[in-house]
């Protein structure tokens, strides 16, 4: 009598792209085989924004920031005449997208000072459990990749630990990145503000600071990795050039290595978007990825569902 194991990946249609994920994982973790690598070597970093949720039409930080901006316009209505707040306010997304991720991440800094992390932590569930998306018109957190989310169990299944390796702010993800993925907020790894210790009514806290810390975008992921895990990644997967160095300096390790790349091909189920996208460009990465044999995960093609409500 012969059993059938159960499918790791069920929302993954059966093609190139499975069978490499899961190739890699059985090469690295059984015993005698010459790509073994140990549980301490198995450390996998993924993207955010368009790798684990929707990111498009703009980042859900930027969405945020919007509602943000307005509650603070209501207390201060010269806001609403001065840029980039008149940009937020009406959703002008061609000169929100000009500022680009860092000039964003200095006005959410700014918007957000002299705050604690827990009161800031506060305001951003209570947002996400309100918020909703402006084409599904459903929570944000509903917004997550059900296939990317059967990767990341099944690779902890296998002795590897998995990190998030994110441009978008440390503060906004960790409140919730462990009940949408599994993982917990030490290994979120994300761009930071400048935080100081006071005494707040005689009681330590720390507060935010309306200056930019670190940037974890682009080149900053290797070194944001570096910084927080102190090791190299022998799994990583994204979806646009900003996480095009964290997958050369994956690629460029010793032994088996694996880089995916989400690319956004269902207009109809999500976006379609890449080379000439102004959020989440998919271009040199793209280019590295067919020179080296990356693997390409086709949306359109490769999942047989996007979202948690799909059936």
């Amino acid at each position: 009598m012969t059993t059938t194991r159960p499918d790791p990946l069920p929302s993954w249609k059966d093609g190139e792209a499975k069978s490499a994920i899961i190739d890699f994982v059985e090469r690295v973790t059984s015993k005698g085989s010459a790509g073994f690598m140990s549980p301490a070597e198995r450390i996998a970093t993924f993207d955010n924004d368009g790798t684990l949720w929707c990111e498009q039409p703009m980042q859900v930080q930027v969405f945020f920031l919007i509602d943000r901006v307005k509650e603070l316009a209501a207390k201060d209505p010269a806001m609403k005449g001065r840029q980039p707040f008149k940009a937020l306010l009406e959703r002008d997304l061609k000169t929100l997208q000009g500022l680009g991720k860092q000039g964003l991440l200095e006005l959410g800094f700014a918007t957000h000072a002299g705050m604690t992390e827990e009161e800031f932590g506060h305001i951003a569930q209570r947002w996400l459990a309100t918020a909703k998306h402006p084409k599904f018109q459903r929570p944000y957190t509903d917004l997550v990749y059900v296939p990317m989310q059967e990767l990341l169990a099944y690779l902890r299944s296998n002795g590897f630990k998995t990190f998030i390796v994110s441009g978008g702010s440390i503060e906004f993800m960790r409140p919730w990145a462990e009940k949408a993925y599994g993982i917990p907020p030490e290994q979120v790894i994300g761009s930071q503000q400048d935080v100081k210790f006071e005494l707040k009514d005689g009681k330590p806290v720390l507060t935010r600071a309306p200056k930019i810390a670190f940037v974890d975008d682009g080149p900053g992921k290797p070194v944001g990795i570096y910084r927080s895990i102190g090791k190299r990644p022998i799994l990583a997967f994204g979806n646009s050039d900003g996480d095009w160095q964290m997958f050369q300096v994956t690629a460029a390790g010793d032994g088996p290595r694996f880089v995916g790349i989400v690319h956004h091909t269902d207009a109809e189920r999500e976006f379609s978007y890449d080379r000439a996208s102004r959020v989440g460009k998919l271009d040199k990465a793209w280019d590295d990825a067919v020179a080296k044999g990356w693997t390409i995960v086709d949306m359109k093609a490769d999942w047989k569902r996007i979202f948690p409500w799909e059936p």
